[in-house]
This record gives C-alpha cells, structure tokens and sequence, in this order.
C-alpha cells in the first residue's frame, strides 16, 4: 500500500476552516437580512453600509451574545 504524502491547504482553504471565517461568514448574513428588511420598511434600498452600520449599533452585542451561548450548549 503506497502512502502519498498529504498536500498542504492553499491559503484560501485554511481560512475557510477557522471559526473567525465561519462567524465573519453569519454575521455578513444577518447584515444583509437585516438590509433587506430595512430596505421594505423604508421602500428604498438603504445600501450595505448603512445595514452595517445600523445593524452593529443595534444588534451586534445581543447576536453575539447569543451565537456565543449557542455554541457552548452545543
């Protein structure tokens, strides 16, 4: 049996890995959800910077939080 030497992961695949990624990765999701119900509140698109920016001043801490207590039950 010939054993053939594992390849290292390019760059790109480690970070995919990383839970810095995995939550950078959720957080971008709440954001634009969080867009796009604003935006059909508003009737207008309010654009991603905004979201951000509304979203982290009123959201962040609590998603945090609770992604957080999440994960330690789980």
């Amino acid at each position: 049996m010939e054993h053939k030497p594992q390849q290292p992961q390019d760059g790109a695949d480690f970070v995919k890995d990383t839970k810095l990624y995995r939550t950078f990765l959720a957080e971008r999701e709440e954001i634009l959800r969080h867009k796009w119900l604003e935006s059909e509140k508003r009737g207008e698109d309010i654009g991603y910077e905004c979201a951000l920016l509304d979203w982290i001043v009123k959201h962040r801490s609590a998603w945090r939080k609770n992604t957080r207590l999440a994960e330690a039950a789980a």
